[in-house]
């Protein structure tokens, strides 16, 4: 199994990936939010002028954020700085479009996109709102066509698996998916020392994000009553935001951050239930768990206060 690494696209990121590549990670994933963090492009161009063997990758473009030219155009900016070493998942957008008061986009919409933006990448001509457009990029502006460049997609459900069989060379999902050669799962979390309890207050710091963000889903899907305190924070939610910009609140802080508004939802008895959160033992036996169900690389997120001590600690745990 790959073990790869994510974050949140931001100028200390790029330090972070340099850990990571020192490390011995395989790929640092960068997130597409641009409500929330900065531009994902931005930071991984930074990120490859500043490695040289660590692949780099998008979890998840969003296709509506962006025209598929204009993303033809990023990702061969990309794999001129960082040949070889690009991949990129696309979706059909969680945080990308809910931070920004959206639902996820549909597949019919998303598969379109992606056929697309395949094409550009091969150089062909192709009809986008009723133009015909085209990579016209002079050599130096772009690599030659075709950008050989693998596009994973991020899918749970039979639609999305339809999309990843028929467009993908991958999938990037919720546990494993044995018949896919490429299966990619997002993990948060933190390794516990052997003195430490998961309601600590490092690991607290270091995962409470990664809990908080499982009520900020379950509110988009309707859910959030069954969580332990959820009708609680929901009705906080409701009393500060009106309807229409509640999504506003929900997602502040996103997998950075715990606000003082989530941070009555912290609870050590849940972050083992919720995240990657345990001792080595414990986690290790996960790991073999998800490699046995058809995962073949995990992205750890790390998050909190010490990234650099996240990363190196799960790393050691996964060797």
């Amino acid at each position: 199994m790959d073990i790869s690494c994510a974050f949140p696209p931001s100028p200390a990121a790029v330090d972070h990936v340099v850990i990571a590549e020192e490390l011995g990670y395989r790929r640092a994933w960068l997130y597409d939010s641009p409500a929330l963090y900065g531009d994902i492009w931005a930071v991984m161009a930074l990120a490859a002028t500043r490695t040289s063997r660590i692949g780099l990758g998008t979890a998840v473009l969003v296709p509506s954020l962006r025209h598929p030219l204009v993303q033809a155009s990023a990702i061969g900016t990309i794999a001129q700085l960082a040949p070889g070493r690009l991949a990129v998942a696309i979706g059909t957008g969680f945080t990308g479009r809910m931070a920004m008061g959206k639902r996820p986009l549909t597949w019919q919409y998303t598969r379109k996109y992606l056929a697309q933006l395949r094409a550009l990448l091969r150089g062909e001509r192709v009809e986008v709102d009723g133009a015909i457009v085209q990579m016209l990029h002079a050599p130096g502006m772009a690599p030659a066509r075709p950008i050989d460049v693998p596009i994973v997609v991020a899918a749970n459900g039979p639609k999305g698996m339809d999309v990843a069989r028929e467009l993908g060379d991958g999938v990037m999902t919720i546990g494993g998916a044995a018949e896919f050669d490429w299966c990619a799962v997002l993990a948060f979390g933190t390794v516990l020392d052997d003195d430490e309890e998961p309601g600590c207050e490092r690991a607290l710091a270091a995962a409470g994000p990664a809990l908080t963000v499982v009520y900020h889903a379950m509110w988009e899907g309707g859910g959030v009553d069954a969580l332990p305190r959820g009708s609680e924070w929901r009705s906080c939610i409701e009393a500060e935001f009106p309807e229409g910009e509640r999504h506003l609140g929900v997602h502040e802080g996103h997998l950075v951050h715990v606000t003082e508004r989530d941070r009555p939802l912290l609870d050590g008895s849940l972050l083992p239930a919720f995240t990657w959160t345990g001792t080595r033992q414990e986690l290790r036996a996960r790991l073999d768990a998800l490699e046995a169900g058809g995962a073949t690389e995990i992205l750890y997120a790390p998050m909190g206060p010490d990234v650099p001590r996240e990363l190196s600690a799960f790393l050691d745990m996964a060797r």
